[in-house]
């Protein structure tokens, strides 16, 4: 049997490795990261890597009711979430994607939120979303223009790498949202 946590081989085999989309038709939130590190890429789960802070944040926020694991991704659609990414292969560093691939990653977004139709498109990390919908000035929050159909918000991006946001701050951009949708319900 397989250690649950990755080797450093394993590590160094998961860059280009794609995980599958926890997703669904008609979702109150599809939260988009940016794109799967090598930790989710070989264990094949969403925000696996300890430090991540999406599972933390999204139980502080109010999204779960208890503090979920990677592994238990699948029960974020139960709730009406889920979960994909804008570019697909696993890399060590989001700095590694090239804004091409960003661009191109936002073409298959679209055609993934026509399909299933969120309420809401929840892109994480400003500067992948700056680039992937060529927008020079982005705040965080709901964006003035819609992604077919989908209302567009734009949350900070809780990889562990990303200093400017404690876990308390992430949180709270994320209880924003919601909010906000529980005031729309």
């Amino acid at each position: 049997m397989r250690s649950l946590k990755p080797t450093r081989a394993d590590l160094l085999a998961a860059k280009n490795k794609t995980i599958r989309d926890v997703i669904a038709p008609n979702l109150h939130v599809l939260f988009c990261g940016i794109n799967p590190g090598l930790y989710s890429g070989a264990t094949g789960h969403h925000f696996a890597r300890p430090g991540n802070r999406f599972w933390p944040t999204l139980y502080q926020a109010g999204f779960t009711s208890r503090l979920l694991t990677p592994a238990e991704e699948r029960e974020l659609l139960v709730a009406g979430y889920g979960i994909t990414n804008l570019v697909a292969r696993a890399t060590a560093t989001a700095d590694e994607l090239s804004a091409d691939e960003l661009i191109a990653g936002r073409r298959r977004l679209e055609a993934k939120v026509k399909r299933y139709q969120p309420q809401v498109l929840a892109v994480l990390g400003i500067g992948a979303y700056r680039t992937a919908f060529a927008q020079k000035v982005v705040a965080l929050g709901q964006q003035p223009e819609r992604l077919a159909n989908s209302i567009v918000w734009v949350l900070p991006n809780p990889s562990g790498l990303n200093a400017h946001y404690q876990l308390a701050d992430l949180a709270g951009h994320f209880q924003i949202l919601r909010q906000v949708l529980a005031d729309h319900q």
